[in-house]
Order: structure tokens, then C-alpha cells, then sequence
């Protein structure tokens, strides 16, 4: 049975090769060939409901770019990034999102990610697309390693800032947008003061009836647990900085931005530490109590005196320890 089945298989594929390279007539026109001539529907055909859009393309298109750290060391890491072009033709039905995809990868495979790169990218969208477009848009997003030092002790490790590049080419010019991350511990001022008043009260109870004290006594007693009784809450927080950059930048100041605003703001997070690491960190943000609104107005200060920033927008959340929701502080500044 099965051997019958398979025999009316082979066939059924015989008759079938063999008529098509029967001819379509008995007068013997000869054989017509197979069109290998793939259909374009974008290019063939017109929309139904004509109209100009203000970006078509792709995003989350998986990739991998190629960086140089501080200490001139190349590496790759993964990105992802949002490819678009006007669409302006309003009777072309679509663009051709392959040659965005290539473009991407072509320009990216063997370069490091920089301005003039970008650019290249931008203007490989507008050619590719010349009949149809006159403005194209480029976003990578990815996470920028840099080595960070400890505080005090000769330990480092890794931290990972997360990075979008927003750039445009409009009108023949080219935009630059550039947006960081960065982590931080914020100690609230509030809750300094309150702690600082149960200490004072603390010591009254321990010394109040004494009207003297000697310096050891009072050195003995900060050292026991009624002079720590109360501890001011902090809370890991998050600032986004976005800035754009102005004409005359020629590369993207990724990590020279990082490092400004860390050191403004004075109380970012830590990799390895040891104990003189986490004891200078405690030091730190006793010294730099901060309320969501003190961080934002810090970095908008320091944004106002950062070299080759057009404008700049600082979201500040701090992750609040003492309640289920966040404190949150926005600030935006021009300098154009």
C-alpha cells in the first residue's frame, strides 16, 4: 500500500515537471520562461489615501556598535536603533525600509560610532530615498561601560550609563541630541534635621544634669549607639540629562558629560568599595543633603557652564525610601 502511495506521488511530480516544459501551443512557439522579476509594490503601485507622513521607518532594529574607552580601547556592545525618513512623495505608496537596514549595518560593521559617522548614516537615508524624502532621523540606545575608581582604596569595577543618541538631518542640517543616565544616592535634608534633633535629645537625657563635660566623656559617648539612634534616610535616584549639542561639536561627549555632572552632583553610586570607600561615601552624602529639587537645580547650573550645549532638559527622580512613590523634579534650560 505504501509503495502504491509513493509510486502515484512520483507521478503526479513527473507529469508535473514535465508539463511545464510543454509549450503553451502544438505549433511549437517554444518555451516561455519563469519570471525571476520579484514584484515591488511600493515602487508599482499608489496609495489609496494619498498624504505626506513625517517619519516612516523602523524601530528597535538590533545591532552592535563599536566604542573606544578613556584608555583607548576598543570594544563592541550591544544597541538598538530607531531608522526613519520623511515621507514626502505623497503618491509613493512606502519607502524602502531594506536600504535603511543596510545603510545601518554597512556603516556600522567595521566604524566606531561617532558624529561624522552618524552623519554618513543620515545622508546615506535622504540619497537611498532621494525621489521621496528630504529629511531622515537616526536612534541608538545602549549601555556606555566605563571603569570607575573607589573612593579611597585601590579597588574599581564597571558601571553601565545608559545612552540615546537622537540625531537628525533636516533642511541640510544636521541635530544632535544626547541623553545620560546617571545613578546616585540622595540623603534627605528633612530627614537629617529630625535625626540631628533626637541625637540632641539623646544627650540631654545622658547629660543634663551636668554642667560640665570633659572632652573624653563626650568623645566616649558619640561612639556608643545613643549618638547613632537615629540615621537620616537616603534613596537610590536617577537623573536623565538630555542635551543638544550645538554645531560646532564635532563628536559626542559621552563620557567627558558623565564624568562633569558626576562629579556636580558628588554622590554617585559605587562598584567595589571597602570599608574607607563606604565610610567616605557615608561622609559624602552627609555633605551633600539633597531634596529632588537641590540635584535638579545643581545640574542646571552646571548645564549653564558646560561648553558646546545648545540646551538641555534634566529629569531628577529619587527612588523614595520612606514612601511607595517618587519625588520627581524637572528643569530645562536655552542657551542659543
Amino acid at each position: 500500500m505504501f509503495e502504491f502511495v509513493s509510486d502515484v506521488l512520483n507521478l503526479k511530480q513527473m507529469d508535473s515537471a514535465e508539463q511545464g516544459r510543454q509549450p503553451l501551443s502544438s505549433a511549437g512557439a517554444g518555451v516561455v520562461p519563469i519570471s525571476r522579476v520579484l514584484p515591488d509594490i511600493a515602487n508599482e503601485s499608489e496609495p489609496h489615501i494619498g498624504g505626506t507622513l513625517d517619519r516612516v521607518g523602523m524601530s528597535g532594529v538590533e545591532l552592535v556598535l563599536r566604542l573606544r574607552d578613556a584608555a583607548g580601547e576598543v570594544f563592541r556592545t550591544p544597541a538598538r536603533a530607531d531608522a526613519a525618513v520623511s515621507l514626502d512623495n505623497e503618491r509613493v505608496k512606502g519607502i524602502h525600509m531594506s536600504r535603511l537596514f543596510l545603510s545601518l549595518n554597512n556603516r556600522l560593521a567595521d566604524a566606531e560610532l561617532s558624529m561624522p559617522v552618524v552623519n554618513e548614516i543620515l545622508q546615506d537615508f535622504v540619497k537611498t530615498h532621494a525621489d521621496m524624502s528630504s529629511n531622515s532621523y537616526l536612534t541608538l540606545k545602549y549601555e556606555h561601560s566605563m571603569r570607575r575608581p573607589a573612593l579611597l582604596s585601590d579597588h574599581a569595577g564597571w558601571r553601565a550609563y545608559p545612552v540615546t543618541i537622537q540625531s537628525a538631518y533636516q533642511q541640510g542640517k544636521f541635530r544632535h541630541q544626547l541623553t545620560v543616565q546617571l545613578t546616585y544616592s540622595s540623603a534627605c535634608p528633612c530627614s537629617a534635621a529630625l535625626s540631628r534633633q533626637l541625637i540632641q535629645q539623646a544627650f540631654e537625657r545622658s547629660f543634663g544634669d551636668r554642667s560640665e563635660l570633659s572632652h573624653d566623656e563626650i568623645f566616649e559617648w558619640l561612639g556608643t549607639p545613643d549618638a547613632i539612634l537615629a540615621v537620616p534616610h537616603s534613596q537610590r535616584s536617577h537623573a536623565d540629562v538630555t542635551v543638544e549639542l550645538e554645531e560646532g561639536v564635532d563628536d559626542f561627549p559621552i563620557e567627558t558629560l558623565i564624568d562633569y555632572l558626576e562629579r556636580v552632583i558628588a554622590t554617585p553610586v559605587q562598584t567595589a568599595v571597602k570599608r574607607e570607600d563606604e565610610q567616605e561615601f557615608a561622609r559624602l552624602n552627609g555633605a551633600n543633603l539633597m531634596f529632588c529639587e537641590d540635584a535638579a537645580r545643581k545640574l542646571k547650573a552646571a548645564l549653564n557652564e558646560y561648553e558646546g550645549v545648545k540646551d538641555f532638559r534634566v529629569e531628577i527622580n529619587h527612588l523614595e525610601s520612606l514612601h511607595p512613590h517618587d519625588a520627581s523634579a524637572v528643569a530645562s534650560g536655552s542657551r542659543s
